[in-house]
């Protein structure tokens, strides 16, 4: 005899109540509670038998997983290298940010180099993924590629396991998905959850590489439980601000290749178009001698990328002078702000401040110490960093500055790019092959670097 069980589950994290309230004790959300019906069998777990399981050693031949090309580089540089047969991939990111556009090109040219693909949707139609195709330019006659409706996780998985099986599969979006075992509605937990977990394994049984496409919440995390983010093997985030043409694919997790890779792509008329040289398209409205500005060296994952740090100081008629920042993190301009005045005399503690990293991208290396630092010198200063000069360099609570990883890849960027000066820490003990024609100028605190930017020779 089935007996049922009632559950009450947070729609935000997944915690699961054993009875109602209206704030999550786990993640502090209102209303975010819900109850679901659960079928249990009394004794099943008791009755459960199993076979004892072979153990294998860690030192052994094993070859790398197979690549699928996704017909864009960009795209395959984020994964790896490409799609993994039998992988299941989680995207997410913003309403209208590009998640569905990159899908089906992807798709588009995938089944024109002769794979099977198919797109799968719960929001459009197909004639309404017709039209997009036909603005996009996508729409050609020798395409193995299958486009259907659907919202019901059953249904894909019985496609999914046909027989003739996909290649390729995209699942947009997992939020509209629902088995019609489970009593609750499409995108809450038990769902989304249970969705994702047939269609995964629908496809690896298949060894077809599956794209899910996952909602975010208004802080930018993927909706629906964590364990969606567990369950597959690659998690992309697609980020980007929607007033600018540029946009970022960022690798979050990755079980077949690194980590922190990014993608960069360009929003046009005709859809994303890749960008090679992500660096020299950020660098391209640059101002000469304005002061406040500075060219950040970073590293996105193996990439070298050259950004602009822009600062602005100016003086408050508020009790609390102001900190804004954006793209980069808040607290460590603080931190940057307060071991400037306490170890360097600067005057920053009566004056607002304004952070920006031009072109919308987002820093999160600590690499980028140095170069706020100088940004903010040269802005209370009035006196513009030279055009031709990179910095990079972390910076410590007693204002000493710290090398940072593969300084050999900033300085190759850098130099392709027509800069002939560097600001980075010392590097001790470190054979560094500096570009040829390229000045070095290490500086071991902040104090030598107040130095540096006041003698070093500024561009006609």
């Amino acid at each position: 005899m089935v007996r049922s069980k009632t559950q009450y589950v947070c729609q935000q994290c997944g915690a699961v109540h054993s009875k109602w309230s209206g704030k999550c004790t786990q993640c502090n959300s209102w209303n975010s509670i819900n109850e679901e019906s659960l079928n249990a069998t009394p004794g099943a777990a008791g009755k459960a038998k199993g076979s004892k399981i072979t153990m294998h050693g860690l030192i052994g031949e094993t070859a790398p997983p197979p690549r699928l090309s996704t017909g864009i580089p960009e795209l395959d540089r984020v994964l790896g290298g490409g799609l993994v047969p039998g992988s299941a991939t989680l995207i997410g990111g913003d309403p209208g940010i590009g998640k569905s556009t990159l899908l089906l090109q992807m798709v588009c040219q995938m089944a024109t180099m002769g794979q099977d693909a198919a797109y799968f949707s719960g929001e459009e139609s197909v004639e309404q993924i017709r039209m997009r195709g036909g603005r996009l330019g996508l729409a050609q006659q020798d395409m193995t590629l299958g486009l259907a409706t659907s919202t019901n996780a059953a249904d894909i998985c019985a496609s999914l396991t046909a027989a003739k099986p996909v290649t390729v599969a995209v699942i947009d979006s997992i939020q509209t998905m629902f088995l019609p075992s489970i009593e609750s509605g499409p995108g809450t937990v038990s769902q989304v959850r249970a969705s994702a977990f047939e269609i995964i394994r629908a496809a690896k049984s298949k060894g077809a590489a599956v794209i899910i496409v996952g909602h975010v919440t208004k802080d930018g995390a993927i909706a629906g439980p964590k364990v969606l983010e567990h369950m597959v093997d690659t998690v992309l985030h697609f980020e980007g601000d929607r007033s600018h043409h540029f946009r970022i694919l960022r690798c979050i997790k990755n079980r077949f290749g690194p980590t922190d890779e990014i993608g960069v792509f360009e929003m046009k008329g005709s859809g994303l178009a890749e960008v090679a040289n992500p660096s020299e398209l950020f660098l391209a409205d640059r101002q000469d001698h304005v002061s406040g500005a500075v060219v950040f060296a970073g590293l996105e994952g193996t990439r070298p990328i050259l950004v602009e740090i822009q600062a602005l100081v100016a003086p408050s008629t508020m009790a609390n002078p102001r900190r804004n920042v954006v793209g980069w993190d808040q607290g460590r301009l603080s931190m940057l702000a307060a071991v400037l005045e306490a170890r360097g005399g600067v005057p920053l503690s009566g004056r607002d401040i304004f952070l920006n990293v031009a072109g919308g991208v987002k820093i999160s290396e600590p690499a980028a110490d140095l170069a706020v630092a100088a940004a903010l010198l040269s802005s209370i200063s009035d006196l513009p960093c030279p055009r031709n000069c990179v910095v990079f360099g972390e910076v410590g609570l007693a204002a000493e500055t710290r090398r940072v990883a593969h300084p050999e890849l900033r300085l190759k960027e850098a130099a392709k790019l027509g800069f002939d000066q560097a600001i980075l820490p010392p590097l001790k003990g470190v054979d560094l092959e500096i570009p040829n024609g390229m000045a070095m100028h290490h500086v071991a605190d902040l104090g030598a670097l107040i130095g540096a930017l006041g003698g070093m020779k500024q561009n006609p």
